[in-house]
Order: C-alpha cells, then structure tokens, then sequence
C-alpha cells in the first residue's frame, strides 16, 4: 500500500494486526504490517481507526517492554519504526510526510525514548522542516506544531530544535487565518520555553525579558483565542498553553481578571460524560484537565517552608538580586505571590463559576491524575475559611469523600501505607471539618461521618504528613468527637490513632499539643475506653502516669491547654480509681492541688519550684470552675481515711482553704452564682472532712 493510498485504509486490516500483536512476537511484524496501519494516525476526521491504532501501537509496546527491559525495548521500537518513519519524511508529498510525522507524534505518546531516539537521528529535523516548507498544507503544518509541541517535553529534542523549528513556530502563531495552528504553535513554545528554563535550574530567571514578553503575548492570544473561537477544534491547545502559562504570576493575575474569559473556560467543561465517541471523549478529558490545571495554578498559594527552608530561600534571593534592576521585579512578584493576592484570584474564581467545574469534573474524566489535582485545588481553595460555605454548598465535602475513597480502595493487604500525594486531598477535608458542624460537612447519616474517621487517622499518623496537617487533622478530629458519643468511639478505636495523639501532647509546638489535649479532652468526655483507659481500673494500669501528664498540663503558658487538660481531669474525677491515683500522686509528688489551687486563686496558691517564679497565672472563670469540681470529687470520691486526713493538710498548707473562703465570700476570681454554689459545696466538703478528725 503506498502513501497516496492511506485513504483506502481498511479497518479490517487493523483487527488483524491487533490479533496478530496477541500471538507473535515483534520480529514477525514485517515492513508491509508496519506500513498498512501507521496511515491511521494521519485520519484525525475517523477516530474509530485511530483509536485501534493506538491500541495495537501500545501493544507493540508492551510486547517490546514485556520481553526486553529497559532502554532496549524502547530501542526495539525504535528500529520497527524507524525506517518507515524517516523514509516517509524524505518524500515531497503531503500524505508521506504527515505519515511520518503524525506516526512520530503517536509514538512520543506512548514511548517516547523511541520517538526521541528517532527524531535526534541526523537531518530528520531538517527533512520535517524542508518538507513543510515545500508542501503548502494546513494539515501538515498542524501536524508538524503537535509534533514539535511534543518533542518540546524533552531535553534532547529540545537540543536539536534550533533556530530554524523555533522561527517556523513563531510565524505560525502570529497568523489569524488558522486557529487550529495559531494554538499548537502557542503550545510548543510554551512547552519549549519552560524545558529550556528547567534545563538550568540553578540559572536566575531574568525579569522583563523577550521569553518573558512572548509568554504574556502567548497567554492573551490564547485568551482571546478561546473567548471569540467558534470551532472547538483549537480550544484543547489552547487551554494546554495556558495549562503551561498559568505558572507565572502575573498571568495568574491576567487571567483571573477577566470573568469573561474565565466564564468561556469553565463552559467548554460537560457537565456529564459524553457517551458519543472515543475521540469526543478524549477531547473532553484533555479540556477538562487542562481547565483544571489553570484553576489549580491560579489558586496555588506559595509553599509553606521550614524556618531552615525559608532562610535558604532568603540566601537565594539575595544571591540572585545583584542588579537594581531585577529588584523591583522581584517585589513585584512577590506582591503577586502574597496570600492576600492568592485570596483575591480564588474570590474571582468562585465567583465565575469555578465550583460548579470541580464538582462535575469526575463525571467527565475519572483518572487519578484527576483526582489528585481535584484535591489540590480544593486544599487551595479552602484555605480562605470564607470560602468554606460556598465549597459546602457546592458539594465539595462529598466530591472530597470520593476522592477519599478511591484513595483508599488503592491500599492492599501487602501495603496499608496511603501514597502520600492524596494527604493534601484528606487536608482539605479536614479543614472543612474544623470550621464547620459535621451535620453541615457530612450531613444526617452518621455512617458518612465514620468514613471520615480512618482517612482523618491516617493523616494526623502518616510519615509523610506535615505539622500543619497534623495539627489539622487533630483538630477535625476534635471537633467530630464532640458530636455524638458514638463518633468518639470510633474515633477512639481507630488503629494506632489514641497513641499517636498522647505523644503529640508532648509537642513542643504550642498548637499541634493544645489540639492533641483537647481530642484527648473530648474523648475522655465521649469514650467509656478512654475514660477507662485514664481512670486506672485493672483493665487499664497505665493511668498513674497519663493523669501525671493531665496535671503537668494544667500548668503550661497557653489557656485553651489549660481548659483542656483541666476539663479532662474534672470528667475523671467522677471514677473513685481516679481520685485514688490522684490522692496518690498529691502525696508522692505535692503537685496535684498546688495546681489546682491556683486555678481557683492565684494570690493564694504556692509557687510550684522556681522553675515556675515567672509562669503565667490565669484568671478564668471556666478553670475556676473544673477546678473547683476536681477538688469536691477527689476529697469526696477518696474513700481512705489516711489520705482524706492527708488530702485536708495539703488544702490548709497550699491555700486552698483560704481560695474557696475568699471565693464563697465573693472576693474571688468570678461572682458567677453557679460557680459560688459550686465553691460553698467544696469548701463544705473540706470542712466537714476537717471536723471528722
């Protein structure tokens, strides 16, 4: 079959090759096979045989990788295809060339060290160049765009794609008369530009440059285009340009000012899958991506670093900002760069529409490079907590489940360790969930409610996670305890997760260990087996210590700690094993109502060590309160004379008498009449265990 004959090729040809590829191994493939199907990727009006010949191309490939490892199966497509393709690029005619070229562009899809050892082999470039000239063909130079646009990816392509391929690629995108050309001639320098810049990372990119003018140049034609185009034909490479452009900052900018063009964007998105054909299917999955891609770089927020981290940065930007010139470049991408910036471009975002394209986006391409990106972008978005009702609104916790799910249902028996990328996925969950009642997050069923309970473990446990995703995930956490004390039980019970949050009470990050005490706080409050766990009943032995921790943390500079931990203590003392591990501690160690003590009065309460002599005394009316409740419990749950007697001597010695008097008489920390009714039956109980001895 000759090339002026690709026209007549008959689908009954690729069936059988795509059963041959089943039973034979590749050196059965002869030069006429070869040739009789690679015509096929030149027919983009017949996608049918398009994709099989995508099928038996990526057959071809497995069967070459699955005999030979490595660079050598890549080698061996490469000698398969190598001499159809350049034969066919030597010929002066439109249907040989675009054979060959459009071949090369299917082969860098699916194995492109084949197609690159190809494409670098002497003068190919030089014959797709000269042909293209000599063939006035709108098709072929479509074709030879995408090819370019391709190679562009790769660093040794990018080496033999000179003056002459560049020159040709500039020209083509300045013309109007074909749009289709205009965007895939924007895509290939786009991809050329940033492979060139990723090629010297370590070079400082320069401000105000012509690359960087182009780029601009690039992204409003690219705009434009999709704004006023009337074919669909060259949105995808257009929305793959801006895909590329949206890194930089001031495109950012440009593109998330203009509602209209953003509007057009998220409209070229179904709303549900299409069931046409493969080709219509494939176009929506490129677009949807794409679109996805420029809503994820728009909302992207500048990595939070380290303090070694940011200090480097610092040593970097200083470096690179030996010219006057550059710095006012530099200030001004960082005013691009701030979170108030970020906020502003996600509030525009919503605002045309954006919501509604990440919540259909799954039914139009579920892959995970998707959901990935979906996750991303919504971690992004709901950093601004004012935007977590409209996410709600929207749907975005459920879009966000299913994410979740998927994710999971990846974890086998052999591996139950999550591939980190999906954390900032179960992030965003959790801040929605820190901010928001769970009846609003998860709705009515409590069964929802539970599913949250393993993927939320999983990130407060999960090697990779970071501080922040931690201290967010102990806070989700918190908050669903304090729902309903069947959601504490489970969150009790998740695997591993009560030992990993009493370690992280001993946090020296002020707000990862306050979170950590107030989950304990609530589970002590919702859980029988945590409460039992801290009470010291023989099924838990372990609690002297966890109570030694409790009182040690009634006495740290941060209140809301202090509430927690003091709130914990207050539940506890309702379990006699409790007070008796208390009463113990108090005569071992003299710590325990010293503590408390200076809760209810400070002016009253004994310096602790000198340790102490600087520590900051809290006046709250709500320690007075679970203080007041500690000391009543403890004398009266305490059944052993020795260590009431013992008890009512450290009440006298630390104070504590004293504070209860001064508190009943209303000269106190608070006049509340609960807390005084409250404090007028402790002291009672002090008194009356006074009189009995």
């Amino acid at each position: 079959m000759t090339f002026q004959q690709s026209h007549q090729l008959d689908e009954r040809i690729l069936d059988e090759l795509i059963k041959k590829s089943q039973t034979v191994d590749l050196d059965s493939f002869t030069r006429a096979d070869i040739s009789s199907f690679i015509q096929a990727f030149t027919l983009s009006s017949n996608s049918t045989i398009r994709s099989k010949a995508f099928v038996l191309l990526s057959a071809l490939f497995q069967k070459a990788h699955g005999t030979l490892a490595g660079e050598k199966g890549s080698e061996t497509l490469a000698s398969l295809f190598g001499s159809q393709i350049t034969d066919a690029l030597t010929e002066t005619n439109d249907t040989a060339l675009r054979t060959g070229i459009c071949t090369l562009d299917a082969l860098f899809q699916v194995d492109w060290p084949a197609a690159e050892a190809i494409l670098c082999e002497e003068g190919v470039i030089e014959n797709i160049m000269e042909g293209v000239d000599f063939v006035h063909s709108t098709r072929l130079e479509e074709s030879v765009a995408h090819l370019l646009g391709q190679a562009s990816g790769y660093k040794r392509c990018r080496e033999i794609i000179q003056t002459q391929p560049i020159n040709w690629l500039k020209n083509k995108c300045q013309q109007s008369s074909n749009l289709s050309l205009r965007a895939a001639a924007a895509v290939a320098l786009v991809k050329y530009s940033r492979g060139v810049v990723a090629d010297a990372p370590e070079a400082p990119i320069p401000e105000n440059t012509d690359d960087n003018d182009q780029e601009a140049y690039l992204a409003n034609m690219m705009k434009s285009l999709i704004v006023n185009a009337d074919d669909r034909e060259p949105l995808s490479d257009a929305v793959e340009a801006l895909a590329y452009l949206s890194i930089k900052p001031e495109i950012k900018e440009t593109l998330s000012s203009d509602s209209k063009f953003l509007r057009q964007l998220f409209s070229l998105i179904p709303r549900k899958k299409s069931t046409s054909t493969s080709q219509s299917i494939a176009v929506d999955s490129a677009m949807t991506y794409g679109t996805l891609v420029v809503i994820s770089n728009i909302c992207a927020y500048r990595p939070r670093l380290s303090e070694d981290q940011a200090q480097l940065e610092k040593l970097k930007k200083m470096a690179q900002a030996m010219k006057k010139n550059n710095e006012v470049g530099q200030r001004q991408l960082s005013i691009l760069e701030s979170d108030e910036s970020v906020r502003a471009r996600v509030h525009r975002l919503i605002d045309a529409g954006a919501l509604g394209v990440i919540g259909s986006a799954l039914t139009v391409s579920d892959t995970v490079t998707i959901r990935l990106l979906l996750g991303k972008t919504l971690l992004n978005i709901v950093e601004d907590t004012e935007n977590r009702g409209k996410v709600l609104q929207s749907g975005g916790a459920k879009t966000l489940s299913i994410l979740i799910k998927h994710a999971l249902e990846s974890l086998t028996p052999q591996n139950q360790i999550l591939d980190a990328r999906y954390l900032e996925t179960i992030q965003a969950l959790a801040k929605l969930s820190i901010t928001s009642s769970p009846l609003h997050v998860f709705g009515p069923d409590l069964g929802v409610v539970f599913d949250a309970i393993r993927p939320l473990s999983v990130l407060l446990q999960h090697s990779s996670s970071t501080l922040l995703q931690r201290f967010e995930a102990s806070m989700a956490l918190t908050n669903l305890s304090s729902y309903q004390p069947q959601v504490a039980e489970r969150i009790a019970r998740a695997e591993g997760l009560l030992g990993r949050v009493e370690l992280l009470m001993f946090e020296d990050h002020v707000l990862m260990r306050r979170s950590a005490v107030e989950l304990i706080c609530n589970l002590v409050a919702g859980s029988d087996d945590v409460f039992e766990r801290y009470c010291g009943t023989l099924e838990a032995p372990g609690a002297t210590s966890k109570l030694q921790i409790l009182i040690a943390l009634v006495d740290v500079d941060d209140l809301p700690t202090v509430l927690a931990a003091s709130g914990a203590l207050a539940a506890l003392t309702c379990s006699p094993h409790a007070c008796l591990t208390l009463s113990q501690l108090q005569q071992q160690r003299k710590r325990v109502l010293p503590v408390l003590t200076q809760l209810i009065d400070p002016s009253t309460g004994v310096s602790l060590d000198e340790v102490h002599d600087n520590h900051t005394i809290y006046e709250h009316p709500g320690l007075v309160h679970r203080a007041l409740v500690c000391v009543k419990n403890l004398l009266a749950n305490t059944s052993d004379h020795e260590l009431r007697k013992a008890l009512k001597k450290d009440a006298e010695s630390t104070g504590l008498v004293k504070g209860l008097e001064q508190l009943v008489k209303g000269e106190g920390l608070t006049k509340e009449p609960s807390i005084l009714i409250l404090a007028a039956e402790t002291l009672k109980v002090v008194m009356e265990d006074k009189e009995s001895n």
